[in-house]
Order: C-alpha cells, then sequence, then structure tokens
C-alpha cells in the first residue's frame, strides 16, 4: 500500500488515490484523495478531493487503495458511504421436545 501512495505522491499530477476508508466510528466511505506525505510511520496527509481539504488517515483503516488516473477526476468528488454488509439471520438452535421431536428452543 504504502508503495500506491508514494507513486501518487511522486506523480500527483498524473494518479490520485480511491480508497475505502474507516473512520473511527467504524463508518466506511469510498475517498478520492491526492496524497502528500508520510505522517509517522502509521499515517498520510492526503487533500481529500470529496471534502476538499487536508485530512490525516490511518493506514490501518485503509481498504482497497488503488491508483486513479487525475485527469478522471472533478472536485469536488462526492464520498460514498458503504453500507455494512447486511448480517446473515442467526438460524434458530434445535432441541428435543419432551415428545422426542426436535422443535425451535
Amino acid at each position: 500500500m504504502k508503495n500506491v501512495l508514494r507513486r501518487a505522491m511522486f506523480d500527483s499530477e498524473t494518479f490520485v488515490i480511491e480508497m475505502v476508508y474507516s473512520d473511527s466510528k467504524g463508518n466506511r466511505t469510498r475517498r478520492i484523495v491526492s496524497p502528500i506525505r508520510f505522517v509517522g510511520t502509521d499515517r498520510f496527509l492526503a487533500l481529500c478531493l470529496c471534502r476538499e481539504e487536508p485530512r490525516q488517515f490511518y493506514l490501518s483503516r485503509c481498504e482497497d487503495v488503488r491508483l486513479i488516473p487525475a485527469a478522471e477526476v472533478i472536485m469536488p468528488m462526492p464520498m460514498q458511504t458503504i453500507e455494512p454488509a447486511t448480517p446473515v439471520p442467526a438460524v434458530p438452535a434445535t432441541a428435543v421436545c419432551d415428545a422426542g421431536v426436535a422443535c425451535l428452543a
């Protein structure tokens, strides 16, 4: 992931980054950012093209990081909320009723 970010940093006229980012509350959004520099070993500073302002992003919260052509991006980019996966309903456990027949617990 760091190599992809470095590429966008060094060639910012050509590339930006598209990624899925999870905030501190677990909300996931698809964002387009233009990376500026690393801040320590765990995060990077980037211009968020959705919010049109600089933001810090934790590397551990980034998913599906990929380069996209900067020429395809027109600001402001909409920030897309990614809905959490719909949980699969739990199948009720079965138990044996008094009559010796399986029934729902």
